[in-house]
């Protein structure tokens, strides 16, 4: 298969969840609480996509295949696509656009303060992730989206402060956080020469 050809696999895998999410809709299959749905539901696949995201390093230097970083940026992008509809759903569909009621849930009500961060510190990673921005940014841009790790860690946040109770799902989406930041702060110390892998050094 061809990088182009891949690169169209992986759009149209990420473009399933929203056609699944439509065909809900369409049928009327969202449930007593259609809002609920929606806002549940793409509040997930935003966290599953910015995990995806940040699995791609890991994956590339585990296995060797340097090919895969290429599709980061689709993913990222992704994860931002349902994050502004998991936004929208709020502002549109639940609270019809009532701006002071929206700033008083962000000030007062933890896990919509904590979404709205994790929301806020994605915005600059998606408008920057053009060819012509890392031109621009240069070293900055490595730097700028190092931002990715404190936004997924707030809506990893948001999602256990939101389900209160049944904190299964949650937790899992942050265990799996953990595995991948211990793995970068792993990582770091060996290049560092802080730990050591059998049968390998430190390049």
């Amino acid at each position: 298969m061809t990088m182009k050809m891949a690169k169209a696999v992986v759009f149209a895998a990420c473009l399933l969840p929203f056609a699944y999410l439509l065909f809900l809709a369409g049928t009327g299959h969202l449930g007593v609480n259609p809002i609920e749905t929606i806002t549940l539901f793409t509040g997930r696949w935003t966290l599953r996509l910015l995990l995806v995201t940040l699995a791609v390093t890991p994956v590339r230097r585990l296995l060797h295949w340097n090919r895969i970083i290429r599709f980061r940026r689709m993913l990222g992008l992704f994860a931002f696509f349902y994050a502004c509809l998991h936004l929208s759903t709020y502002v549109v569909l639940d609270q019809f656009f009532d701006w002071q009621t929206i700033l008083e849930d962000v000030t007062k009500r933890p896990f919509i303060m904590a979404g709205m961060g994790a929301f806020v510190l994605l915005a600059p990673l998606a408008v920057t992730s053009t060819q012509g921005w890392i031109r621009r940014l240069g070293r900055r841009w490595t730097l700028l989206h190092m931002l990715i790790y404190p936004a997924t860690m707030l809506a990893v946040i948001h999602f256990i402060w939101k389900v209160k109770s049944d904190l299964r799902s949650p937790i899992r989406y942050a265990v799996a956080l953990g595995v991948l930041l211990a793995f970068r702060l792993l990582w770091i110390a060996w290049k560092r020469g802080f730990v050591t892998v059998p049968g390998k050094r430190a390049a």
